[in-house]
């Protein structure tokens, strides 16, 4: 964006704005000349994710739990809600926090959004779909979830978050939208969060074997982090209730990721198989031709650039 142009939006809050999406999106709004007001409480945020945001005009850092009631400096005009645990490693491990993040979290967030007149963006999750029976996945399809699960604590959460967003808009009138984000990756994922592109980069670049679950035939369809952004601030400034799909479509296997993964590195390893987690989704793939046909998005970035990126990052921070 040019600096002869106004931004789109004057003031973000971003909630989970320390998290791996949330602190890609304080950076993307502030590049385009909104002020950005990140709320985070570091339960699996990071500092270090917005350490060089802190100082730089227009950023606000607050550090707040969003299930309880929390204020921003001044009235926003576009809040986005990520906040909440969303690998299995944390919200397993932070079950009632989750689930709070999702339901109490999310009715904050819009109350929000409804006293300062501002948009109101959900990120909700693919795995509304649960185990889905209806591939590849589009937003009229009601999904296939185990509500007592060991993995209904995030599923759940997010499909109430959906339910009170919708409510909110059509009983209040705030102005409000829901997208539905695939599996994303990319820089300042965490190596231990659980999920397949950080576990199988940390054990290729360790020489460790990468540990596949199941029998590796399960698929995930993985978008960079750089096209989920442009996705949700597409769907921010659309206008549109949604839900819509941001994903990538591409799909593939965990046993091709992984093997993907240890030619890309050069790595010695081998691949192991371990027993695969209950409820874990046999496919997952994106019907993305609302987000083409309403916000002219579709993801950019190739799986083979952007496991590229991810893993030049994990060589530069060992430590992740």
């Amino acid at each position: 964006m040019g600096t002869s142009q106004a931004p789109r939006w004057q003031h973000a809050v971003v909630t989970g704005g320390a998290g791996f999406v949330g602190s890609h999106l304080c950076s993307a709004l502030l590049a385009a000349g909104s002020a950005v007001t990140c709320v985070d409480d570091f339960s699996t945020g990071r500092p270090e994710n917005i350490s060089e945001l802190i100082g730089r005009p227009g950023f606000t850092l607050v550090e707040a739990n969003v299930s309880r009631p929390f204020t921003v400096d001044r009235d926003p005009d576009l809040v986005l809600h990520l906040a909440s645990p969303a690998s299995p490693a944390d919200y397993l491990r932070l079950p009632v926090h989750t689930l709070e993040a999702g339901s109490l979290g999310t009715r904050n967030a819009l109350e929000l959004a409804h006293r300062s007149g501002a948009r109101f963006l959900l990120a909700s999750t693919s795995e509304v779909y649960g185990d889905p029976q209806e591939h590849p996945q589009n937003e009229r399809y009601w999904g296939h979830v185990n509500p007592v699960g060991p993995r209904s604590v995030y599923d759940e959460a997010k499909r109430f978050g959906e339910a009170l967003t919708v409510a909110h808009a059509s009983d209040r009138g705030t102005d409000a939208c829901i997208v539905r984000l695939f599996n994303t990756y990319g820089p300042r994922m965490r190596g231990y969060d659980g999920r397949a592109v950080p576990t199988f980069i940390r054990q290729a670049l360790a020489g460790a074997a990468l540990t596949v679950t199941g029998d590796g035939l399960q698929t995930r369809s993985l978008c960079y982090v750089e096209d989920t952004v442009a996705g949700i601030l597409a769907a921010a400034d659309h206008g549109m209730r949604g839900p819509v799909n941001i994903g990538n479509p591409a799909e593939l296997t965990m046993l091709e990721l992984a093997r993907w993964i240890v030619e890309l590195t050069g790595s010695p390893s081998d691949i192991s198989f371990i027993e695969r987690p209950t409820d874990d989704p046999t496919v997952r793939c994106p019907d993305i031709t609302l987000a083409r046909d309403k916000l002219q998005w579709e993801p950019r970035v190739t799986a083979e650039d952007g496991l590229r990126r991810t893993i030049a990052w994990f060589r530069a921070h060992t430590d992740s």
